[in-house]
């Protein structure tokens, strides 16, 4: 029988082949697979930690902040320090978990063109700040996987011919075939770069400060699974491959999605669960829903996907009043095997994309969509696509200004709407994300827009520190009524084993004006069913609609109030949310 150690050389080499099937190395198998092995320190068999296959590592208890690093600033502080304190303060047990966007040194798009992996920008603190969060919530950390930026020392080095990184980039010829290629910009895909050696045409596919890596050079993946083991060592858990769909690139080919790269995504994914066993990876992949789904493998790829979908449906399921789409997409889709998980969320630092809802919704109710937030002051990001044609790619707008409205204007259910869609996503299979300024519920930042000329920064806002603490004592601020509604139901739905992100879920047939789902706990004893009337009218349900079980009795878990079975029907206000339970709370 083979010793642990043995079969972790024998997976690793498997994965090797398949990556490097079409590339001519000059090491072989064994000596990369040694290297890979020294690199993440798992080449000694009494430090091995076997990892348990289909197991959770996580349950209902785990809810995730998205931020940056200095989304909140006080005069004289660290942001980091700032952060670590609102969360102690503002988030308390309501919170164990937090995506700290990237903290390292960067050039451009907010973090996402690293210059330095290694390092924690200083405008936010260092790496003591980072273990100090780590060592009260698990930290998610961003992998920029794909490209880096143009101000690297590895690409200067690239540009000079010599050092550490000359050869870690991605070059392609004008004569090339790359008509297949799936962008997600309209900036021209190859930068002209002089080098000691020519001229190179460098491949860019986000922008020119953003240049691509070359993954056919495995000193490449050996860098990257160093910075893997940097951040492990930090006590950072939980590893965001952004953008990671476009990693490997094939001349001829739509260079998304290709073999190679969900080998890459499986191969990581062997190397941290061996150095640390519940070490977990999510692959941001913003592609149509079913490409997004093939990042699970056969749960022994990514351990999470971002639910990518679920924003663009669940705002015009509310905005329209029909969740005729968000039902039928929520009943097709399958569940997630033991070991993996769907990250939920509904607002982010990008945008409400739209290639997710490619197939989902028809092109008339997208531009419906797209012209319903541009009323309410949103702005459009776009693509060119395979036919050349400009598509809206995504959607930059903050969700409360999001959920102002319905497409007939704005309202007064803003509040409440903004509620509903959050305890839809609670309520959901997977483990939910909050972006900070949901949390808080921020609305557009027009002068960071102004100021930067980038439609991002509309959901891009930095707190006063100072100021948002006199914001939150205020009882009847907008932003104390969000945060407190939030809290509440998230206090709620820790406690309930029922909303554990594996556990059984069912989508309910309640017509088009109210949506349900129905979710049941791993050993069955709990049942919630999950009712949300998406619509601006009041709405009636009929309890018998559900079926509950009379010998049970039901609560409903938000408003504390008992179901009485005896009454035929219920009347929902507008946007009223109910998590109707066995259990009590």
């Amino acid at each position: 029988m083979l010793s642990v150690l043995e079969q972790l050389i024998e997976r690793v080499e498997h994965h090797l082949a398949v990556i490097y099937q079409d590339v001519e190395l000059i090491t072989t198998y064994p000596e990369l697979c040694k290297q890979l092995l020294e690199t993440m320190r798992i080449d000694n068999s009494d430090l091995l930690v076997e990892p348990k296959r289909h197991h959770n590592n996580w349950d209902q208890q785990d809810v995730m902040l998205i931020t940056y690093g200095d989304s909140i600033e006080k005069s004289g502080e660290k942001p980091l320090h700032s952060l670590h304190d609102f969360l102690t303060k503002y988030c308390g047990d309501a919170i164990n978990s937090v995506h700290l966007l990237p903290f390292f040194p960067y050039s451009s798009d907010d973090g996402f063109s690293v210059i330095d992996y290694s390092s924690v920008n200083e405008a936010l603190g260092d790496w003591d700040d980072i273990r100090a969060i780590t060592t009260d919530y698990r930290v998610m950390s961003d992998v920029v996987i794909n490209h880096c930026s143009s101000r690297s020392a590895w690409f200067e080095n690239f540009i000079k011919g010599e050092g550490p990184g000359s050869d870690f980039f991605y070059t392609a010829s004008l004569k090339d075939d790359l008509s297949k290629v799936v962008r997600p910009r309209t900036s021209d895909l190859l930068r002209l770069t002089e080098t000691p050696h020519g001229e190179k045409q460098v491949w860019c596919t986000f922008s020119h400060d953003q240049v691509d890596f070359d993954f056919r050079n495995p000193a490449v993946l050996d860098t990257f699974v160093s910075i893997m083991r940097q951040y492990l060592d930090t006590g950072i858990r939980i590893f965001r491959l952004d953008a990671v769909a476009f990693l490997w690139k094939k001349i001829g080919t739509s260079c998304i999605n290709l073999e190679q790269t969900h080998e890459v995504v499986r191969l990581l994914r062997t190397l941290i669960e061996h150095a640390v066993s519940d070490a977990v990876i999510i692959t941001e992949t913003n592609i149509p829903n079913r490409q997004n789904l093939t990042y699970f493998g056969n749960a022994n790829e990514a351990h999470g996907i971002y639910n990518f979908s679920l924003p663009p449906l669940l705002v015009n399921t509310l905005v329209t009043g029909s969740c005729k789409h968000l039902k039928s997409w929520l009943g097709s889709m399958p569940p997630s095997q033991n070991g993996t998980f769907f990250f939920n969320f509904i607002a982010s630092h990008d945008g409400i994309g739209l290639r997710p809802a490619e197939g989902l919704l028809q092109d008339h109710e997208l531009t419906a969509l797209v012209n319903t937030m541009q009323n309410f002051g949103g702005r459009i990001s776009w693509r060119t696509s395979e036919d050349g044609k400009q598509k809206a790619y995504e959607i930059n707008i903050a969700l409360y200004d999001a959920l102002q409205g319905t497409v007939k204007g704005t309202d007064k259910w803003g509040l409440d709407r903004f509620i509903c869609a959050h305890s839809i996503m609670f309520g959901l299979e997977g483990i939910p994300g909050i972006y900070i300024h949901s949390l808080l519920g921020t609305g557009n930042d027009y002068e960071k827009v102004k100021n930067t000329s980038h439609n991002r920064s509309i959901n891009r806002h930095k707190w006063d520190y100072t100021k948002l603490q006199e914001q939150l004592a205020l009882p009847f601020s907008q932003h104390s009524k969000v945060h407190a509604r939030m809290i509440k139901l998230l206090n709620i739905r820790k406690e309930q084993p029922a909303f554990h992100p594996s556990a059984t879920q069912f989508t309910l047939q309640l017509g088009e004006q109210i949506f349900g789902f129905w979710r049941q706990s791993m050993d069955r004893r709990q049942s919630i069913f999950c009712i949300f009337n998406i619509t601006d009218e009041p709405q009636s349900i009929r309890l018998s609609d559900m079926n509950l079980i009379g010998t049970d009795t039901w609560f409903d878990l938000i408003s504390g109030h008992t179901m009485c079975l005896e009454d035929l029907e219920y009347r929902l206000a507008p946007y009223q949310s109910m998590w109707i339970s066995n259990i009590g709370s």
